[in-house]
């Protein structure tokens, strides 16, 4: 790239270069805000829902790319966001909209990248990006705009950031303070989540199921969990690495005292460790709203919404198994897998109120197909209060 930094004649947007750590560069032009960003190179493969995935607290210092070719044709609006913010850390794109055309937009896609000071490219080949990273996996990527630095020297400050395994972001996307979404209708269960990424409609299905919901920052202490005198406990999605998070002890609490626990996404692996199974990183991860799940306890495939780079190491074949941490957890099974390759997508404790899947049953932006979850997290809730009045008759 030349210091006269050109403007492409077309489009009046200045170049851009996309450097992974490999070495790899991809020459394309600015999108959003202007400048450079850093993170992990992953790429999504819905076609709908962008607002969604930009404001899930999951994407945290990950550079998103996207596969579907056009993006922005419906605008941003104020409705939709599944946080306050935008957490990617970049924005990867083929073919930007010129105008949003939806009866709902508010602002255009790259105003709000703009406005936000997230860094993004576009006019590239995210085809090309994308084979690129299924062969090679996820890795460190940097965007640049207005640089006249080589891709070589680009490239090594790209090796120079941390990388996702090892990493504790849950803590960086929590909210500070405890808060309350109230139960619609008649309240029935009250429920504390602990906030790990937790996206805006979590825990609005919960209340549209009359469940009062006590949102608790990650760093929450058992005491301040049972503090709530909760019903159940719920643990969300969020990024980072499930090896190093300290909600694991937590969690074992949670499980020891016997309150009924479902864990989505994040939430899943930290299940997964709490009975003493290993957690690994994929390859490239599962990302998108297309993925095939076996529901093993149904027998019904779901497509479901993804977004994850670690996986829980269980037995794959649905047998129960004595979890791995010790006796007082009981047996447990993988209850879900990924038809596409075999993933653990959910687990099942069977002597123990408690389970979890590995997607998001919330789906918006998404398919609906596994809204039976937090129906099926209510009726644990119901049986445990029916047991609990027994036993003290």
């Amino acid at each position: 790239m030349n210091q006269t930094h050109p403007i492409d004649p077309l489009t009046g947007r200045g170049r851009a270069i996309l450097v992974l750590e490999d070495g790899t560069s991809f020459d394309g032009l600015a999108y959003g805000a202007i400048g450079e960003t850093f993170g992990e190179a992953v790429f999504s493969t819905g076609m709908t829902g962008y607002q969604e995935t930009l404001t899930d607290p999951s994407y945290h210092r990950q550079v998103v790319v996207m596969t579907a070719p056009h993006v922005g044709n419906t605008g941003v609006n104020d409705e939709d966001s599944e946080s306050k913010r935008i957490w990617v850390s970049g924005y990867v794109v083929r073919d930007p909209a010129l105008r949003p055309s939806n009866w709902r937009a508010q602002r255009t896609l790259e105003d709000e990248l703009s406005e936000q000071g997230v860094v993004g490219i576009c006019d590239i080949d995210t085809r090309a990006l994308t084979r690129h990273l299924r062969e090679a996996g996820a890795m460190r990527v940097g965007i640049f705009s207005r640089t006249d630095e080589p891709a070589e020297i680009l490239a090594q400050r790209v090796r120079e950031q941390p990388q996702m395994s090892g990493a504790e972001l849950a803590s960086e996307v929590s909210t500070a303070e405890p808060y309350v979404v109230p139960a619609q209708g008649e309240q029935r269960f009250t429920v504390a989540a602990v906030d790990l990424g937790i996206k805006a409609m979590t825990p609005q299905r919960l209340a549209e199921r009359g469940i009062e919901v006590h949102v608790l920052p990650a760093d929450s202490t058992f005491e301040q969990i049972r503090a709530v005198q909760p019903d159940g406990v719920f643990f969300s999605n969020g990024p980072g690495d499930p090896a190093t998070a300290p909600q694991v002890d937590v969690l074992r609490q949670v499980l020891a005292a016997r309150i009924p626990f479902f864990g989505i996404c994040f939430g899943n692996q930290l299940l997964g460790r709490a009975l003493g199974f290993g957690t690994y990183k994929l390859k490239y991860g599962h990302r998108g709203i297309n993925q095939p799940v076996l529901d093993r306890t149904t027998d019904k495939v779901e497509v479901t919404a993804h977004n994850h780079g670690f996986a829980v190491d269980a037995p794959r074949d649905g047998e129960p198994v004595q979890a791995p941490a010790g006796e007082q957890y009981g047996r447990v099974r993988v209850s879900h897998i990924c038809l596409n390759d075999d993933v653990v997508e959910g687990l099942e404790c069977l002597d123990i109120p408690a389970f979890s899947v590995q997607y998001h049953p919330e789906a918006a932006a998404g398919p609906h197909d596994a809204a039976y979850l937090f129906d099926r997290f209510v009726e644990q809730l119901a049986q445990h209060t029916t047991d609990a009045t027994k036993e003290n008759n």
